[in-house]
């Protein structure tokens, strides 16, 4: 049982980030802009994290230029991955958006193959052919013309996907001496500095952030895009590698589709529920294989 734990937490925070565009969705539908509720993401997670360091650490860590560098790349690639796709779904259907921001899953297994030297497992060759299977049809795009998407949707939404992927490889880095609590708040520090250069601070002083409401979508933005997602992968990639926890992040596609289709009122076809279905098969394929293997050996 506790092999499984750190791959729950995988899953957990990737399908923490399977509703954020659900909810991005929302707020545009309220009348703001997504740059200002990926802004709002931002500001309200960092205050979060900061509530989290104060109650819990107090003192920030020693750290090595190594440490450094990885938490301030770790920062710059949240607040990349978060950026580029808020402004993707300014060109992208919610359901599209997601899928493009998919391809983070092989896009990572081959980053980790390489940085590793080695080749795709054959459980990991086997659950990338269900995943992409799976995705095609759960993103509903089967005979759908998509001549009319623009050309920076596409660019903006493979890009979401390869910072995703960075942050990802970036993460299953452990930073000697810097306990998760902190390890949150000093990525949430950097992705904040970061976002405000790259999008809209002056929500914090043009009265949209509180006068207008938006910090309600910052407040949810914050927990299932900063502090859910940075602490359980902060603590859990590690643990299994980058590779496998870029398959195991799966789960973010079929909860963001879940989530499209129960608060946004989105259709969903018999074909998406069998995409679902063979995602979660390829996500789940991986770990089973390899407990069966420890079983086994066990037994001989």
């Amino acid at each position: 049982m506790r092999n499984l734990i750190f791959p729950l937490m995988i899953v957990i925070a990737s399908s923490s980030y399977g509703v954020l565009s659900t909810i991005i969705k929302v707020a545009m539908q309220h009348g703001f802009t997504a740059a200002e509720a990926v802004t709002a993401q931002y500001m309200v997670g960092f205050f979060l994290a900061l509530v989290l360091f104060i109650a819990t650490q107090r003192s920030l860590p020693k750290l090595n230029k190594s440490g450094v560098i990885f938490l301030t790349l770790a920062g710059i690639l949240t607040a990349i991955t978060g950026s580029i796709y808020g402004q993707s779904l300014n060109y992208l259907p919610a359901s599209l958006a997601v899928v493009m921001l998919f391809q983070f899953t092989w896009i990572g297994l081959f980053i980790d193959c390489a940085l590793k030297k080695r080749l795709p497992s054959r459980a990991e060759a086997i659950s990338l052919i269900f995943l992409i299977i799976g995705t095609i049809l759960a993103a509903g795009v089967v005979d759908v013309d998509l001549s009319a998407i623009a050309w920076q949707g596409w660019v903006l939404g493979l890009l979401s996907a390869l910072s995703f992927a960075l942050f990802i490889q970036v993460n299953s880095r452990q930073v000697e001496g810097v306990t998760m609590i902190s390890r949150t708040f000093l990525i949430s520090l950097v992705a904040l500095i970061v976002i405000c250069f790259a999008l809209t601070p002056e929500i914090l002083w043009n009265g949209q952030l509180f006068g207008a409401g938006l910090w309600k979508f910052g407040l949810a933005l914050g927990i299932f895009g900063i502090i859910l997602p940075i602490l359980l992968f902060s603590i859990a990639v590690p643990k299994v590698g980058g590779g496998l926890a870029s398959i195991l992040s799966a789960m973010e596609l079929p909860v963001a589709i879940l989530a499209s289709m129960f608060v946004l009122k989105e259709a969903l076809s018999i074909l998406q529920f069998v995409g679902i279905a063979l995602v979660l098969i390829g996500m789940v394929l991986p770990s089973y294989l390899s407990m069966r293997k420890g079983a086994a050996q066990k037994v001989v």
